[in-house]
């Protein structure tokens, strides 16, 4: 309980110097509030796998100087490794891009789609850090500040990227880095056994690609946002995470959201989370150098 009590305490710090009014224009500027009519500025192939072509959905800043290396990050979507759609991150894409990144929503193969297991998501999540880290001069983007973030199974995806060695897609160059720089996870599987999510999806393989058995010292520093009424994903399993960075020497900040379940952080849920979550990250990236300024959500 006392764990809990701090853990909270240190959420309301965070959250409080994000203010939680809708207009907040710092720069006496209007902003345009992300929503769900955004369209991407262009789409990307960044990986092959047969017949099936892997995109990314790009967003960019509308007034980026040209020649200049901006900070980058990649979202996966959620859907239990099954199904999902890029879509679910386009507010926050939208977002990030009007705050001067170029913000990214990847498609990865999944299994009503592919009929491929978490393993092949694991790789395909690696294969897209790696080849806009490779293609860093093409997308104008700093190789150095790229992040990944992902809710659910997309947040499992986004989490081995930091944390799983190996399971890489054959054949590709792996002297270029698939780790990001920076983690934005929301309600993530972080533990793929009996205590966590989708055990039966990798039966006898439990904890191959469970990131929570991987932990160790040097993964990038990572924020979660997380529901403690989550009846999918147990808190426990983010509590626990979080407790073993810490123990590595790595950064890991975890957001609790009380009373809140799986998904509350989307787009759209009329609960605040939304914007709570979305100023929080960017306060998270303005510290380790991805953005400047005051959150303008």
């Amino acid at each position: 309980m006392r764990t809990r009590n701090r853990l909270f305490g240190a959420a309301l710090a965070l959250l409080a110097a994000t203010p939680l009014t809708a207009e907040d224009p710092h720069d006496g500027k209007a902003k345009t509030p992300p929503d769900d009519s955004a369209v991407a500025t262009r789409q990307v192939v960044y990986k092959t796998v047969g017949d099936v072509e892997l995109r990314l959905h790009v967003f960019e800043p509308a007034d980026r100087e040209a020649g200049k290396p901006l900070p980058a990050i990649v979202f996966f979507f959620g859907g239990g490794w099954v199904g999902g759609s890029p879509k679910q991150f386009y507010p926050h894409c939208q977002y990030l891009a009007g705050r001067g990144m170029v913000a990214m929503a990847a498609e990865y193969r999944v299994r009503s789609r592919h009929g491929t297991t978490p393993f092949e998501c694991v790789a395909d999540g690696k294969s897209a850090v790696r080849w806009i880290r490779a293609s860093a001069k093409k997308l104008g983007v700093d190789p150095e500040r790229i992040a990944a973030g992902g809710g659910s199974a997309g947040g499992h995806v986004a989490a081995s990227t930091g944390t799983i060695e190996g399971h890489d897609e054959p054949g590709e160059d792996t002297t270029v880095s698939s780790v990001p720089d920076a983690l934005v996870l929301f309600n993530p599987v972080i533990d793929t056994t009996e205590k966590g999510y989708g055990a039966s999806k990798v039966a006898g393989r439990e904890t191959e690609i469970s990131p929570a058995h991987h932990v160790r010292k040097g993964i990038p520093p990572t924020i979660i946002f997380h529901g403690t009424a989550d009846k999918t994903v147990p808190f426990e399993n983010v509590e626990r995470f979080t407790r073993l960075m810490k123990e590595a020497g790595n950064e890991c900040t975890l957001v609790p959201f009380e009373g809140q379940g799986h998904g509350f952080f989307n787009y759209g849920r009329k609960n605040g989370a939304f914007r709570d979550t979305v100023r929080a990250a960017d306060r998270f990236l303005a510290k380790h150098g991805f953005l400047s300024g005051e959150p303008t959500l």
